[in-house]
């Protein structure tokens, strides 16, 4: 009886949205947006819809153009459900075609007049990185639309890149959304899984079953790392979250000169053609400086993004001028790898911004903030971090020089970004399109970035994996800093300046140098306070709410039949309007929290953890009760702007009040358990591909695997088994490899002689190589490693002793060892992540520039391909030790 009873509501809804949308039922004018009784899991899978009688009735008048029934006739829709329900068939139908009438269903668009949407946002930039805000580094597009909008000093983020970018599309706090931390630190947890979900629908969702145009262009880091392959699904690539176009990169940073781009989902290649002619010329290994000569390559992703996305808003304007964009434009800038054209670098090097040191430039910031008054004149700094952070003037004159080359190349990367995406809003006004468009342009999805560590790195893959080069190691890559021979990362002491007011860094989400952003939005049809301030605590899941005020949109109860988390966010709206430029914040209580350390604010009061781990320190043990086990500091921002006057110990019961109302935060939005490791969960188990399987056979080339789909070979056993056919006259190329220039390992034939190499960061390259050229005829080789490490199980019991270790690698050619030789450690964590694994050719960059070019296709024929894992196991008297070990760790933290 029960399945009869719900089959006939749910007939009993179709009819009633269906008569609706034909107008033809007034008692049902808002089809499923009804208030309903519903039956669903926590998570909101599909539901059982049960109409309510209580709730009154309530209107919708869709605003219509054309005759109805005619190939040219549009409407609006009330946007509760999405998408809108078929309307019903208003034509005749009688047994032939000249008796009959056609009838045309609407096509569905916005609300009249409805604003182009321009939403901007860049990469690990701090408060002070902006001229706009008081930085030293010119951004005029920043600063026209400023001039010509509005300035927002109170912006906040999660303090890391992939939460940020999910809580900004969705208006749903990140840990509601799967992404408590960046998706290549995912963990079971429905806070921390990185899937949006189903009942998620993004803004680009929203509006486009609104009839907007909508598109993505630049940085995906919200697609689950093990959905990011070829073989999808794509439902959490940006193409299935609701933009119809999609140009970029998939996963926290790229290199700039040669990404793992797409376009929608297929990946593209299209600097190929446009290479320049630089060298590295890395011959003499006691050289103090490696030169590079030639010349860059034509091609570089922050120009071509600005291109395409030039194009795809020109293509819509022709085919249809009155289709609203909205264009979600998220550069890869100012993450690492800092990657601008030489003509930038050589502009800011002739500026000599930096020449006097950090200190200095954090000083200049903070005159240049109070001067523009977009920070209250009576702050003061806190003190520099000199326990952590060597004053400028201590360091040697090789370090200063390293140092100001970093940053004139960030800075150069951050004034490149700012003039291509200046063309992009230029593009707007030249289809005369600008006067109703909202541009919103904000800096940073965090605080500037310090993972580059004190003395900064040639490469973050080395960050990533706990290695800090030192400064000689740098200056080796002093001229390679900015092209495509460096993934290069500036020393922390800039990124302090950068986050001026404010202190510490991305990561921090307790301090406000982490989470304080700031923004400026534009919209000259209806905003008219040219220049002016708003001080309104702004976060960013209020930007959903926002737009879908000002176009007239709703959020929607039900999409695909799936009924959504409420939007989390608060409308900002209001601030648009000159009579509320000194309105109370509407936004009046959020929390935050990132790997462990946690902050709460309402009303002006900031309740924060004090910070007990710099970015950088991420593979030591973790805090393992992050929501106890802390000292907390308060602050009252309405008087201490910049949280630097601890008042924690004069207010114990307000302390008391707000770490209760985090917790309650906590529950509501799915923050539980805290977890405060940092590179242990990048290498956690997760699903993939490839997880569970100790076995993998490959009998075709294929390329383009990513890592988070890729046979994982670190800190483990292993064997790699080529079946391959060399034919008259030798054979050369790639048989497999994984990773690239700055991390990686690859198994291939140079001169006719097969190879296996590992490449350990870029700072070292273990080989096997075999003496002679295979003959012509089919051979099986043979990689052999035997790792000596515990492996990652010990990283469960908050223990790092069991990666990065030794082993002994072994080549056979047709069962005959040919070489042997040990590794005296390995890769800990992870490889080059934008890399892929690749099967008879190698795509971007390759493991070894002084062997090959890629694609380096194998001209042998390949047969097969075969990979075995033999994982460590931890062994009873290894697990007991390593409990003891952590509760020794915890009763020293009591």
């Amino acid at each position: 009886m029960k399945l009869l009873s719900d089959a006939w509501n749910h007939v009993v809804l179709l009819v009633c949205s269906v008569l609706f949308m034909s107008g033809l039922l007034a008692g049902c004018s808002r089809g499923i947006d009804q208030p309903v009784a519903a039956q669903t899991t926590e998570n909101s899978s599909k539901v059982t819809i049960q109409a309510s009688a209580a709730e009154p009735e309530t209107s919708f008048a869709p605003q219509t153009t054309g005759e109805p029934g005619s190939p040219s006739s549009t409407t609006t829709i009330d946007g509760k459900q999405l998408p809108a329900p078929a309307p019903k068939f208003g034509g005749v139908i009688k047994d032939n075609a000249l008796q009959s009438k056609e009838w045309w269903a609407p096509r569905i668009v916005p609300p009249k007049e409805a604003p182009n949407i321009l939403l901007i946002m860049t990469d690990d930039a701090g408060f002070g990185v902006p001229s706009t805000f008081g930085g030293v580094i010119p951004t005029p597009t920043m600063d026209r639309i400023a001039k010509a909008g509005l300035r927002y000093n109170r912006v906040f983020s999660t303090s890391l890149c992939s939460p940020t970018r999910a809580a900004m599309i969705t208006g749903r706090n990140h840990h509601s959304v799967g992404f408590g931390v960046i998706a290549e630190q995912a963990t079971g947890f429905p806070g921390y899984n990185s899937v949006i979900g189903e009942n998620n629908a993004t803004v680009g969702r929203i509006l486009r079953d609104n009839g907007y145009a909508t598109s993505w262009f630049g940085k995906d880091h919200n697609t689950p790392t093990y959905e990011a392959s070829q073989v999808g699904p794509f439902s959490q690539w940006p193409t299935g979250m609701g933009f119809d176009y999609f140009y970029g990169f998939v996963g926290g940073d790229a290199n700039q000169w040669g990404p793992n781009l797409f376009r929608n989902t297929t990946q593209i290649y299209p600097w190929t053609g446009h290479e320049g002619s630089l060298k590295m010329d890395r011959s003499d290994p006691k050289a103090e400086i490696w030169p590079v000569t030639g010349k860059e390559s034509k091609w570089n992703l922050i120009t071509a993004m600005a291109d395409d996305a030039i194009d795809w808003m020109t293509r819509i304007h022709q085919s249809d001028p009155s289709q609203p964009v909205f264009m979600h434009y998220v550069p890869g800038c100012s993450h690492a790898p800092h990657h601008p054209k030489k003509e930038w670098v050589d502009k800011i090097h002739e500026m000599h911004l930096f020449d006097d040191g950090y200190e200095k430039l954090r000083e200049r910031i903070f005159a240049n903030q109070k001067r523009l008054g977009v920070i209250p004149s009576d702050l003061v700094l806190t003190p520099w971090p000199k326990e952590f952070l060597k004053p400028w003037d201590e360091l040697t004159p090789e370090a200063q020089k390293l140092f100001i080359r970093q940053v004139e190349v960030f800075a150069a990367y951050v004034a490149y970004n700012d003039y291509e995406m200046g063309r992009v809003i230029q593009a707007f006004e030249d289809l005369g399109k600008l006067e109703n468009t909202i541009v919103i342009y904000q800096n940073g999805d965090n605080g500037t970035s310090a993972e580059g560590g004190p003395e900064g790195t040639f490469s973050e893959v080395a960050f990533f994996n706990g290695v800090a080069p030192p400064v000689d190691v740098q200056m080796k890559y002093y001229e390679a800093w900015g092209t495509e021979y460096a993934y290069n990362h500036m020393s922390a002491g800039w990124s302090w300046a950068f986050d001026t007011p404010f202190d510490w860094f991305k990561q921090n989400a307790s301090r406000l140098g982490g989470i304080n952003q700031n923004m400026v939005i534009s919209w000259p049809k209806q905003i008219k306070d040219q220049g002016g301030l708003r001080e309104q605590f702004v976060h960013v899941i209020d930007y959903v709410p926002t737009l879908l005020e000002v176009t007239g949109i709703s959020a929607p109860e039900y999409v695909d039949g799936i009924k959504q988390r409420p939007v989390e966010g608060t409308s900002f709206a209001y601030t648009f309007d000159n009579k509320n430029a000194k309105a109370p914040s509407q936004h009046t209580t959020q929390y935050f929290e990132m790997m462990g350390q946690w902050a709460m604010y309402h009303d002006g009061w900031f309740m924060s953890t004090k910070v007990n781990r710099a970015p950088w320190q991420a593979f030591s043990a973790a805090n393992q009760d992050p929501l106890n086990n802390q000292i907390f500091q308060l602050y009252n921002l309405n008087t201490d702007w910049n949280q630097t006057n601890d008042i924690a110990a004069e207010h114990p019961d307000k302390v008391k009040e707000m770490r209760a109302m985090f917790l309650d935060e906590a529950q509501k939005y799915q923050v539980l358990p805290l977890n405060a490791s940092v590179g242990a969960r990048v290498a956690a188990a997760r699903p993939s591909l490839t997880a569970g399987r100790n076995k993998l056979v490959y009998s075709r080339p294929m390329t383009g695997l990513p890592q988070g789909d890729a046979p994982y070979l670190l800190d483990t056993s292993y064997t790699i088994t080529a079946d391959i056919t060399v034919p008259e006259g030798g054979a050369e190329g790639m048989i497999v490899t994984s990773g690239g220039r700055f991390a990686g390992w690859g198994f291939y034939l140079l001169e006719g002689k097969p190879v296996f190499l590992w490449n350990l960061l870029d700072l070292e390259r273990p080989k096997w190589e075999a003496p002679e050229a295979l003959t012509p005829g089919r051979h099986i080789l043979e990689f052999d490693f035997k790792y000596d490490g515990s492996g990652v199980g010990t990283m469960a019991y908050n223990n790092f002793s069991g990666i990065g270790k030794s082993g002994t690698g072994t080549l056979k050619v047709d069962g005959k060892v040919v070489v042997t030789k040990q590794m005296e450690k390995t890769i800990p964590i992870i490889l080059q992540w934008e890399e892929s694994f690749d099967i008879g050719s190698d795509t971007i960059t390759g493991v070894n520039d002084a062997d090959y070019t890629p694609p380096f296709p194998l001209t042998a024929k390949f047969n097969k391909l075969t990979i075995t894992i033999d994982r460590p196991q931890l062994s009873p008297e290894e697990i007991k030790e390593l409990e003891a070990g952590l509760k020794k760790i915890e009763a020293g933290r009591e």
